[in-house]
């Protein structure tokens, strides 16, 4: 049986996900349990090409974009807990309910990306998740998503 890493760096999340930058919006993925739940690390910074534009004078990370962080994190706890590592899966969002936003997301943070499954192990996935900056809840969401492996 294979072992699941309990971490996982930037090579080997760019060696699940598909996404390149400037949308790759994970660093690190790390207290992995296969099946079950991870929690993703993004180091928010001021070269972020959605800050030139959102807002140019109080630069705020898009709600939009720390959803999709969590979605990409997800994907991660997937790939892992699957083998799919180097072979190219693709995760797509199926729906998203319950997202609330309760603090801005700006360059300096640490957002931490709290990622539970609720339902996995197949195509059809459920996931809740939480954005958390500074022990604060930035946003919290549900997502489902569907896995295509390519060729399959």
């Amino acid at each position: 049986m294979r072992e699941i890493p309990a971490t996982a760096d930037i090579d080997l999340i760019r060696r699940v996900l598909p996404h390149r930058q400037p949308f790759l919006l994970v660093d690190k993925v790390r207290d992995i349990v296969p099946n079950e739940s991870c929690v993703g690390i993004k180091n928010v910074t001021m070269n972020e090409p959605h800050f030139a534009g959102h807002f140019p004078a109080i630069p705020i990370m898009p709600g939009v974009l720390i959803v999709e962080a969590l979605a990409q994190t997800a994907s991660v706890l997937v790939g892992l807990s699957l083998d799919l590592v180097d072979k190219d899966p693709l995760v797509y969002f199926m729906g998203i309910d319950k997202a609330k936003f309760r603090r801005k997301v700006v360059p300096g943070d640490v957002l931490e990306l709290h990622v539970e499954a609720l339902r996995g192990g197949s195509k059809v996935w459920k996931f809740r998740g939480r954005g958390v900056v500074e022990g604060s809840n930035a946003v919290e969401c549900d997502f489902a998503a569907m896995l295509d492996r390519r060729g399959e």
